[in-house]
This record gives C-alpha cells, structure tokens and sequence, in this order.
C-alpha cells in the first residue's frame, strides 16, 4: 500500500488531524532555523541579507520543494501552481504579519537597497511567468516549455547580480526606530558558542525533518482536496500553501523578535525567488507536457496577486516616513487586505 493509499483509507477528519500535527512539526523546527540562521551569520561573518536570501530562504522552502516535487511526479498540475504561486502571495502576507512584532513600520528599517532590488527582480520573473502561460508555452523542448527555462536561467542571474550588489549604497532612513537596546539583548541570548560543525549537524537535521514532514503534507493534501471536494486548486493555493510557509512564518517572526529586521525581509523575499526556480524541476517531472501550458484563471490570478503584494512591499522601502494603523505599517495592511481579496477571489473561481 502507498502513502497515498494509506492516506485515502481515513476519513477526512482524521486526515485533517494528521494535517495540523505535520503543520505544527514545520512549525517547531521553522523556529530554531532562526537562531541558527543567526548563529551562522556571526560564526561565519556572512551578512545577515545574504543569510536570510540564500540560507533561511532555501531552508524554509523545503516544503514547497517537497510537496512541488511530489505533486508534480502525481500529475498534480493545478496544486502545483498554486501551491507555488499562491506561497508567493501569502509569504509576502507573513511579512505584513511579522510587521505587527515590531516597534516601528518593518520596511522602513532596512538601510540599503538590497531588499528593493530583491522585490524588483522578483516582480520581473513574476512577469516572465506571467506571459509564459498567456501564451501557452507554444515553444516545447521534450515536454518541457521553454518559458520554464527562461525563469531557471534568469533566477540563477537575479542570485547572482543580488549577491553581488549585497550591501552597497546605504539608505538614508527618516525616523528610524531606536531598537539598539533590544537587538543586542535578543541576539545575545540567541547566538551560543556552538562550533561550525555543530551548527552544520543542526541545520542538516531540521531540513531533513522538514523535507519528510513536507512530502507527507502534500499527499495529505492532496487526500483532504478529493475527500472534502474542494479541489486541488483551491487546496493548493491555500491549505497546502499556509502549510508549507509555516516555516516562513515562524523564522520570520523570530527573526523580528530578535531585532534581525534584514533577515526577515531576505527571508520572505529569497523564499517567493525559490519559489519561481523550482517551477523548471516540476516542469521535467510533469510528464503531460508543458507544466504552464494548462492552467486556469486561478493560476494567473495568483501570478497577478504576486506581482501586486511586492510592488506594495516596493514602494513601503522606497516612502521610508509611513503612517501606521494599530501596529502595522500602512503597507502591510494593504498586502494583508490584498491577500484576503484574493483568497474569496480563489474561492470563487474554483
């Protein structure tokens, strides 16, 4: 009997249970992916941006990498898509959320331009996507679209160029909160004297129990779409996608507990770039052809929503003085209304 097998022979509730106790397992392990994120930044004199975009960002993405991988290999097509795209949108969410753990607006704390060339580079490959399922993949290399690889390649330069622009040309900030106190308190306590092979052990072992928790959650997913009659779509571009950016979540709130405002912004950002690259891996492995040539409104809706949220998060880096409504910066308020409509937009065209 196969897992998914396995998964069909319970009831839904029952499948439901296993999908909130896999949930809280991300949950759990997402958390001290932080600290050791931030440990790694110290021990190994790395920028924390440079951490956040390439480290965290990987790390927290094994999820999406697993159940992408698997939904693929299964011909889940659509909850494929919309895991991937539908992530993008809710982890820019996450970001309006961790803006609450603060005590100013969380874009106005960066002091260079990193994250800005990171929002605007990710709006680019959203728009390359974009116009690869508008036109339906009509170039076809095997059963691969060629706008697949067009977006790996062009990942593989935006990595690059960002990494080499990493820290150059500092901000000017207006109003910038006084955190110094609580940044050395919070980062005092979170980095210990463990040694560089320690750390390694550590982070390879809660990325393995990421990656086998995150191959459980789509099959389970998958089960709970066919037994509630939701729908793979639906199901993918929300539960599926709330469950694997669980680890976003909790690395990104952490990250802002700890006063580490840089590794928080890269984190959300290199995560949705990850996002973009893994869509050539399930590409190969969908073997009904181009993986992009058949989507639904639902797909590109969640496209659109993405490249929408960022320009948002764009123009709250770029307008440093903003006002606040609660304890939220007026552009994360609007990501999060942004991504609610989206959601009953979902619903709605499922």
């Amino acid at each position: 009997m196969s897992v998914a097998d396995w998964f069909s022979s319970f009831p839904l509730l029952l499948n439901i249970v296993f999908f909130g106790l896999f949930s809280t397992i991300i949950w759990q392990v997402g958390s001290k992916l932080t600290l050791i994120a931030d440990q790694i930044s110290d021990q190994y004199r790395i920028s924390r941006t440079t951490v956040g975009l390439l480290f965290l960002a990987l790390a927290t993405s094994l999820p999406e990498l697993a159940t992408t991988l698997t939904a693929a290999v299964q011909s889940y097509q659509f909850m494929v898509l919309n895991n991937l795209f539908g992530g993008i949108v809710l982890q820019t969410a996450i970001l309006a959320i961790a803006d609450g753990f603060t005590k100013g607006v969380l874009s106005s704390y960066p002091r260079k331009a990193d994250h800005a060339r990171e929002a605007v580079l990710l709006i680019g490959l959203l728009s390359v996507v974009l116009i690869a399922t508008l036109l339906e993949e009509t170039v076809v290399i095997w059963h691969i679209g060629i706008g697949s690889v067009i977006v790996m390649f062009a990942y593989v330069g935006v990595i690059w160029l960002l990494r080499t622009l990493a820290g150059t040309k500092n901000w000017v900030p207006v109003d910038l909160p006084d955190t110094k106190g609580k940044e050395i308190k919070k980062r005092t306590s979170s980095t210990d004297l463990s040694s560089k092979e320690q750390l390694a052990k550590r982070a390879g072992f809660y990325c393995l129990v990421i990656l086998i928790v995150g191959i459980a959650l789509v099959i389970c997913a998958a089960t709970i779409a066919a037994q509630s009659g939701l729908g793979e779509s639906f199901v993918g571009v929300t539960l599926l996608a709330a469950a694997t950016s669980l680890p976003e979540l909790t690395t990104t709130i952490t990250a802002v507990r700890m006063g580490a405002y840089t590794l928080a912004i890269s984190n959300i950002f290199g995560s949705n770039l990850i996002m973009l690259a893994l869509i050539l891996p399930a590409d190969i492995l969908y073997l009904k052809g181009p993986i992009l040539r058949f989507n639904d409104v639902s797909v590109q809706l969640a496209i659109v929503a993405g490249i929408v949220v960022t320009t948002v998060y764009i123009t709250g880096l770029l307008i440093r003085k903003k006002p606040r409504i609660w304890n939220f910066g007026i552009d994360s308020v609007i990501v999060i209304a942004i991504y609610a409509l989206s959601v009953l937009f979902f619903y709605i065209s499922r």
